[in-house]
């Protein structure tokens, strides 16, 4: 009685995949949401400085500023990259889409390597 070689090869990986899958078992669900804490506020919440000194913003609040910040220029995408990098080192954007960054002194004094401004 001849056996293929082929029919040998594939009963040893049938037989290790099985022996595979019982040992580590695939789980296909995905894992229940879990419920997220309220995020409170700083505590030096003043609506008109908000956001604008410098510190006063919590890292995932950058995106919605800098969209605003952003919102008037027609080069968009570095505007929000260099935006997003400024706001996540100094905490703050400036309020409107142009200047105002007197408020924020870091976002202000930060500059590139020729010496212009470096957050828009």
């Amino acid at each position: 009685m001849a056996i293929n070689l082929n029919t040998i090869v594939s009963f040893i990986v049938i037989v290790h995949l099985v022996m595979s899958a019982q040992m580590h078992p695939i789980h296909l669900d995905s894992p229940a949401p879990q419920p997220h804490p309220p995020q409170s506020q700083p505590p030096h919440h003043n609506s008109s400085q908000y956001g604008t000194t410098e510190g006063s913003l919590q890292p995932q609040e950058c995106g919605p500023r800098c969209g605003d910040r952003c919102s008037n220029t027609q080069y968009k995408k570095p505007c929000l990259f260099f935006c997003n990098k400024c706001c996540a080192k100094c905490l703050c954007v400036p309020s409107g889409t142009y200047g105002n960054k007197q408020v924020c002194p870091c976002y202000n004094n930060w500059k590139t390597k020729l010496g212009g401004p470096k957050c828009p």
